[in-house]
């Protein structure tokens, strides 16, 4: 006979042993939700090949739900609807921690954009397990809203359902980092309801962000396509409303990034923490399309040619438009007044008539641009397609690198030749 197959289900309500007490949810969950299918009885259910189920334990029988928050590794979003299942309202620390206030009454935290992301970089480097049931050790679920509820800082765990409550709706363009991007399935919150902090644009044409997430197997930052992988037109920009004025600036920051650091912080040699928070920043501001990497501490042609960017973005010109920061400049990209700079313009034809070639540092690992998606997309419209998952995207892969081989070595190259990088000769023919 085949081994037994064993199967664990949620604690009987009324069971006091420390197991069931330990695992129990707040009594609080909404009805219909999520509280409510995760009150069925634990019982242990022994599959036998072959055979009739046979409930062991004072449980009642009852048939087996999908498991709720089996580990499944996302570091490589699927295909399909992700799996988000959410614990409800409940006190920091669980049913053990304080009375939850409810929502209307609660006066919202304030809080800096910069505490927020740092929060969440902090359950991401942690590695905190997703969980819907368990606390980190500050109180927080383990969930996709307690994630949330932990970086803003706010007095409950909060779920999809209420979290739009403490937050104002704005649109895509006023969207900066510590602001959220909800997606709340009021039909079916078990299906698909899921909510990222937006950690900043990752590249001129705003069509990929950074999110901070807890999703299984745990906390992440993630390059990320607008709105979501799926779902994307249902997911909405919300603005915490406890955000104070001093960090209505785009990026992250350093406790120190409100003073100007000085010019000696910049330029050729520079490499210091504020060299960083200036590219975290600009990257906010719409000049990721920049860096091929980073933003860093070292500073480099990237951060000056982003700077410059943003200047003339201000109508600056001249000395003023030098590429270096001045005060006028920091104060800008702190505050989060002036004009962000603008998405790259299309690159002219070529004379040969075909789009021109963008140059190599666009196709190395670490670039994220539109070029890459431009020619992934002409590799699948040739027929080199095969080693795409999914996308093509903004984010240059090995994916990338063997189509473009592939198209390489039909063409009869080899060696150096066909080294899967595309050069101009490649491109005229991609694109001829």
């Amino acid at each position: 006979m085949a081994a037994p197959v064993f199967e664990e289900f949620d604690p009987v309500s009324d069971c006091e042993c420390p197991g069931c007490r330990q695992c129990r949810l707040p009594p609080n969950a909404p009805s219909g939700g999520l509280g409510a299918f995760r009150a069925a009885p634990r019982a242990v259910i022994v599959v036998a090949a072959g055979a009739a189920t046979a409930v062991l334990g004072a449980g009642q029988a009852a048939a087996a739900p999908a498991a709720l928050d089996t580990p499944h590794d996302q570091d490589v979003p699927a295909d399909d609807q992700p799996q988000t299942p959410q614990g409800p309202r409940a006190p920091l620390h669980g049913p053990r921690g304080q009375a939850a206030v409810p929502a209307a009454g609660v006066q919202v935290p304030a809080t800096t954009r910069a505490e927020i992301i740092d929060r969440a970089k902090k359950w991401v480097t942690a590695k905190v397990p997703y969980s819907m049931t368990a606390y980190w050790s500050d109180g927080y679920r383990q969930d996709c809203s307690g994630f949330v509820s932990m970086a803003w800082g706010l007095p409950t765990n909060e779920w999809t359902g209420s979290l739009g409550s403490f937050a104002d709706r704005i649109t895509k363009e006023e969207l900066q980092p510590g602001d959220i991007l909800l997606f709340h399935n009021a039909a079916d919150p078990e299906k698909g309801s899921h909510v990222v902090i937006f950690g900043g644009w990752t590249d001129g044409t705003r069509t990929g962000y950074t999110a901070y997430e807890q999703t299984p197997p745990r906390a992440r930052q993630l390059a990320t396509p607008y709105a979501y992988w799926t779902n994307s037109a249902k997911y909405l920009p919300y603005r915490y409303k406890g955000v104070t004025p001093a960090a209505a600036g785009g990026a992250p920051a350093t406790p120190a990034a409100g003073a100007y650091p000085g010019a000696g912080s910049f330029g050729p040699g520079a490499n210091n923490a504020h060299v960083t928070e200036l590219g975290r920043m600009l990257t906010a501001r719409g000049a990721g399309r920049f860096y091929a990497s980073g933003p860093g501490p070292r500073w480099s042609e990237a951060d000056r040619r982003a700077t410059e960017a943003f200047q003339l973005a201000q109508g600056w010109r001249g000395k003023d438009a030098d590429g270096l920061p001045g005060p006028a400049t920091w104060k800008l990209l702190v505050t989060g007044a002036g004009r962000a700079v603008p998405a790259a313009p299309a690159a002219p034809p070529a004379s040969h008539g075909v789009p021109g070639y963008p140059g190599r540092a666009l196709f190395r690992p670490g670039a994220q641009n539109a070029y890459v998606t431009q020619l992934g997309r002409q590799l699948v419209k040739k027929g080199f397609g095969r080693h795409y998952t999914s996308g093509p995207g903004p984010r240059w892969g090995e994916a990338d690198r063997r189509a473009v081989e592939d198209f390489q070595r039909a063409q009869g190259w080899r060696g150096g030749a066909a080294d899967g990088y595309p050069g101009p000769e490649t491109w005229r023919r991609l694109f001829s």
